[in-house]
Protein backbone atom coordinates (compact mmCIF):
# COMPACT_ATOMS: atom_id res chain seq x y z
CA UNK A 1 0.00 0.00 0.00
CA UNK A 2 1.31 3.49 -0.74
CA UNK A 3 0.54 6.72 0.81
CA UNK A 4 -2.02 9.44 -0.92
CA UNK A 5 1.26 12.17 -0.93
CA UNK A 6 -1.86 15.00 -0.82
CA UNK A 7 -4.14 13.54 2.53
CA UNK A 8 -1.91 10.48 3.85
CA UNK A 9 -4.27 8.15 3.35
CA UNK A 10 -3.58 4.26 2.29
CA UNK A 11 -4.05 3.87 -1.65
CA UNK A 12 -3.21 0.16 -4.07
CA UNK A 13 -3.64 2.31 -6.92
CA UNK A 14 -2.42 5.85 -6.93
CA UNK A 15 -3.08 8.41 -9.43
CA UNK A 16 -0.50 10.87 -10.43
CA UNK A 17 -1.71 14.70 -10.44
CA UNK A 18 -0.02 17.55 -11.32
CA UNK A 19 -0.85 20.83 -8.84
CA UNK A 20 0.72 23.63 -9.75
CA UNK A 21 3.88 22.03 -10.94
CA UNK A 22 4.50 19.41 -8.90
CA UNK A 23 3.64 15.86 -9.66
CA UNK A 24 1.63 13.99 -6.84
CA UNK A 25 0.98 10.22 -6.40
CA UNK A 26 -2.63 10.47 -5.20
CA UNK A 27 -5.54 8.48 -3.67
CA UNK A 28 -8.66 8.67 -5.91
CA UNK A 29 -10.17 10.95 -3.31
CA UNK A 30 -7.70 13.83 -3.98
CA UNK A 31 -7.44 13.67 -7.80
CA UNK A 32 -9.87 16.56 -8.29
CA UNK A 33 -7.05 18.95 -6.72
CA UNK A 34 -5.46 18.61 -9.79
CA UNK A 35 -4.90 17.53 -13.58
CA UNK A 36 -4.28 13.89 -13.95
CA UNK A 37 -0.42 12.97 -15.43
CA UNK A 38 -0.60 10.31 -18.12
CA UNK A 39 1.23 7.07 -16.63
CA UNK A 40 3.98 7.77 -20.10
CA UNK A 41 5.27 10.70 -18.02
CA UNK A 42 7.64 7.97 -15.85
CA UNK A 43 9.58 7.64 -19.22
CA UNK A 44 10.36 11.30 -19.87
CA UNK A 45 10.90 12.17 -16.41
CA UNK A 46 14.49 10.65 -16.10
CA UNK A 47 14.61 12.32 -19.37
CA UNK A 48 13.29 15.75 -18.86
CA UNK A 49 16.22 17.26 -20.31
CA UNK A 50 16.85 15.52 -23.09
CA UNK A 51 15.83 17.41 -26.76
CA UNK A 52 13.79 14.15 -27.16
CA UNK A 53 11.50 13.84 -24.41
CA UNK A 54 8.43 15.57 -26.23
CA UNK A 55 9.29 13.28 -29.43
CA UNK A 56 9.63 9.35 -27.35
CA UNK A 57 5.92 10.28 -25.49
CA UNK A 58 4.55 10.14 -29.05
CA UNK A 59 6.17 7.41 -30.64
CA UNK A 60 6.90 4.22 -28.02
CA UNK A 61 8.26 2.32 -31.02
CA UNK A 62 11.67 4.15 -30.43
CA UNK A 63 12.35 3.01 -27.22
CA UNK A 64 16.04 2.11 -27.53
CA UNK A 65 16.66 6.07 -29.24
CA UNK A 66 14.90 7.61 -26.06
CA UNK A 67 16.07 5.32 -23.33
CA UNK A 68 20.44 6.23 -24.77
CA UNK A 69 19.22 10.00 -24.15
CA UNK A 70 17.38 9.79 -21.25
CA UNK A 71 20.91 7.42 -19.82
CA UNK A 72 23.22 10.13 -21.32
CA UNK A 73 21.70 13.13 -19.61
CA UNK A 74 21.17 11.19 -16.30
CA UNK A 75 24.97 10.48 -16.21
CA UNK A 76 25.28 14.27 -17.40
CA UNK A 77 23.27 15.22 -14.39
CA UNK A 78 25.01 13.24 -11.83
CA UNK A 79 28.01 14.07 -12.97
CA UNK A 80 27.62 17.90 -12.59
CA UNK A 81 26.08 17.61 -9.29
CA UNK A 82 29.19 15.69 -7.97
CA UNK A 83 30.99 18.48 -8.74
CA UNK A 84 28.87 21.17 -8.05
CA UNK A 85 30.22 23.98 -6.13
CA UNK A 86 29.27 26.69 -4.03
CA UNK A 87 28.82 29.91 -6.47
CA UNK A 88 29.47 31.99 -2.51
CA UNK A 89 33.03 30.05 -2.56
CA UNK A 90 34.43 31.86 -5.30
CA UNK A 91 33.26 35.30 -4.50
CA UNK A 92 35.38 37.60 -2.75
CA UNK A 93 33.45 39.61 -0.01
CA UNK A 94 33.38 43.52 -0.31
CA UNK A 95 35.18 45.15 2.56
CA UNK A 96 32.70 46.43 5.32
CA UNK A 97 34.52 50.16 4.93
CA UNK A 98 34.25 50.56 1.02
CA UNK A 99 32.61 53.77 1.17
CA UNK A 100 35.29 54.48 2.91
CA UNK A 101 38.21 53.30 1.02
CA UNK A 102 36.52 54.74 -2.30
CA UNK A 103 36.44 58.35 -0.81
CA UNK A 104 39.99 58.19 0.40
CA UNK A 105 41.54 57.05 -2.59
CA UNK A 106 39.51 59.33 -4.70
CA UNK A 107 40.63 62.88 -2.65
CA UNK A 108 44.12 61.51 -2.45
CA UNK A 109 44.36 61.93 -5.94
CA UNK A 110 42.65 64.67 -6.23
CA UNK A 111 39.68 64.14 -8.31
CA UNK A 112 36.21 64.73 -8.01
CA UNK A 113 33.14 62.72 -7.44
CA UNK A 114 32.32 63.52 -11.35
CA UNK A 115 35.94 63.31 -12.76
CA UNK A 116 36.41 59.75 -11.44
CA UNK A 117 32.71 58.97 -12.71
CA UNK A 118 34.26 60.10 -16.07
CA UNK A 119 37.37 58.03 -16.06
CA UNK A 120 35.29 55.17 -15.02
CA UNK A 121 32.51 55.99 -17.54
CA UNK A 122 30.11 55.56 -14.85
CA UNK A 123 27.30 58.25 -13.71
CA UNK A 124 28.66 60.74 -10.64
CA UNK A 125 25.39 59.82 -8.97
CA UNK A 126 26.91 55.98 -8.63
CA UNK A 127 30.67 57.22 -7.03
CA UNK A 128 27.88 59.69 -5.03
CA UNK A 129 25.72 56.52 -3.61
CA UNK A 130 29.16 54.42 -3.37
CA UNK A 131 30.84 56.97 -1.16
CA UNK A 132 27.68 57.01 0.87
CA UNK A 133 27.19 53.61 1.42
CA UNK A 134 23.57 53.30 -0.36
CA UNK A 135 24.65 51.43 -2.66
CA UNK A 136 27.13 48.47 -3.03
CA UNK A 137 29.27 48.24 -6.35
CA UNK A 138 28.70 45.89 -9.10
CA UNK A 139 31.56 43.64 -9.71
CA UNK A 140 32.07 45.46 -12.72
CA UNK A 141 32.02 48.64 -11.01
CA UNK A 142 34.16 47.39 -8.49
CA UNK A 143 37.00 46.42 -10.67
CA UNK A 144 36.96 49.59 -12.04
CA UNK A 145 37.65 51.26 -9.23
CA UNK A 146 39.99 48.73 -7.61
CA UNK A 147 42.03 49.69 -11.05
CA UNK A 148 41.92 53.58 -11.48
CA UNK A 149 42.10 54.34 -7.62
CA UNK A 150 44.65 51.18 -7.18
CA UNK A 151 42.73 50.20 -3.78
CA UNK A 152 41.22 46.94 -2.82
CA UNK A 153 37.49 46.74 -1.84
CA UNK A 154 37.45 43.00 -1.30
CA UNK A 155 37.26 42.12 2.72
CA UNK A 156 41.02 39.90 3.00
CA UNK A 157 41.21 38.68 6.47
CA UNK A 158 37.07 39.66 7.14
CA UNK A 159 37.22 36.06 8.87
CA UNK A 160 39.07 36.71 11.64
CA UNK A 161 36.02 37.86 13.06
CA UNK A 162 34.54 34.24 13.24
CA UNK A 163 38.31 32.85 14.53
CA UNK A 164 38.04 35.43 17.16
CA UNK A 165 34.62 33.84 18.51
CA UNK A 166 34.84 31.55 21.44
CA UNK A 167 31.19 30.90 22.07
CA UNK A 168 29.89 27.10 22.15
CA UNK A 169 29.74 24.13 24.02
CA UNK A 170 32.68 21.79 24.16
CA UNK A 171 31.26 18.88 22.23
CA UNK A 172 31.35 21.23 18.84
CA UNK A 173 27.76 21.55 18.86
CA UNK A 174 26.44 24.76 18.51
CA UNK A 175 22.63 25.80 20.12
CA UNK A 176 21.31 29.25 18.90
CA UNK A 177 21.88 30.54 22.32
CA UNK A 178 26.08 30.38 21.65
CA UNK A 179 25.46 33.05 18.46
CA UNK A 180 23.04 35.34 19.27
CA UNK A 181 23.57 38.24 21.67
CA UNK A 182 20.61 39.94 23.68
CA UNK A 183 19.72 43.12 24.09
CA UNK A 184 18.90 43.43 27.69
Amino acid sequence: MVQCEMCGAETSSPKTIKVEGAELDVCSNCTDFGTEVKQTSSSSSSSKYSTTSSSSGSSSSSGGASGTSAGSSASSSSSSSQSRTDMFDDMDELATDYDERVRQARESKGLSQSDLANELNEKASLIRKIERGDTLPSDGVQSKLERNLDISLSAEGSSGDDSEWSGGSSSGSYTLGDVVKRKD
